[in-house]
């Protein structure tokens, strides 16, 4: 008779299937595992390959601004539903929840590099970044506010487009936006476009593409119909690389592609270039 009993599997206790979830990103472009918390200190770009994750609205404002100086804007503006969209109400409240935000996106008023701005920023997270009313307004109202006070103007796009639950009042968003800019270009102040992953729609058929400078992260999508509705209605092969921000910088549509490192440094040079008396 054996004096120690032979140990099994089952002794271990639970197996153990999973990893903890959010403690590591898979990067779509490389494959690598990538630590989370290395991933936003290296802000959300790949340390292996240079791929650009998504960033959140909160995230490119902490980049971006001086420590202290952001103020959000119109923090308390809600989307109704005009349309009677059935579910949409729950929606945007489950976004809210998931994301933190009131809407698709955050504008205020901060500094960068001591340089006074006005900041409106797309979160795709958000019904993928759709430009409802609500976001129509809080960018419209972004921009009088920087064209009142003299400023310059910043906005960050990350768009799936107009919102469909809201129809033409979507739609309405993209002349609202335009006349807005249209009047800051009259009282000749600035206005930088950042296009990132990705851009697409009413948004790049409005103001995203009316910057004065235009910008763009490096590999995002940049476009209005989606490459295979382009390739369907023209029965034409695309070309390699098309829609991406590299492909628009060859075709002239951006000024420079600028690494998210680089971002802050980059606005800061442009802005003082552009405002100075």
């Amino acid at each position: 008779m054996p004096i120690f009993k032979k140990r099994t599997v089952d002794d271990l206790g639970e197996k153990k299937r999973d990893m903890p979830e959010g403690l590591w990103t898979k990067c779509p472009s490389c494959g690598e595992s990538l630590y989370e918390q290395a991933l936003v200190k290296n802000l959300r770009v790949c340390t292996h390959c240079g791929y650009h994750f998504t960033m959140s609205a909160p995230e490119r404002v902490a980049s971006l601004c001086d420590d202290g100086t952001f103020v959000e804007m119109d923090a308390t503006l809600n989307s109704v539903n005009p349309l009677g969209f059935k579910g949409y109400v729950e929606k945007v409240a489950a976004n809210q929840e998931k994301t933190g935000l009131g809407e698709a996106v955050l504008t205020g008023r901060g500094a960068i590099e001591s340089i006074p701005v006005l900041l409106a920023i797309m979160d795709f997270r958000f019904l993928g970044g759709s430009m409802g009313s609500v976001v129509g307004e809080k960018i419209t109202r972004a921009i009088e506010a920087a064209t009142a006070e003299g400023k310059a103007v910043i906005v960050f796009s990350s768009s799936g487009g107009a919102r469909m639950h809201e129809g033409i009042l979507s739609l309405m968003q993209m002349g609202k936006t335009s006349g807005a800019l249209a009047r800051h270009s009259e009282a000749r102040l600035p206005f930088i476009s950042v296009l990132t992953h990705p851009t697409t729609g009413g948004v790049t058929a409005s103001f995203a593409t009316l910057g004065d400078v235009i910008l763009a992260e490096p590999g995002c999508m940049i476009g209005f119909a989606g490459a295979r509705v382009v390739k369907e209605t023209t029965h034409a092969d695309l070309p390699k690389g098309f829609q991406t921000a590299e492909f628009m910088l060859q075709h002239g549509l951006l000024d420079r592609i600028v690494v998210r490192k680089d971002m802050r440094t980059t606005l800061a040079a442009l802005l003082r270039y552009m405002t100075r008396g």
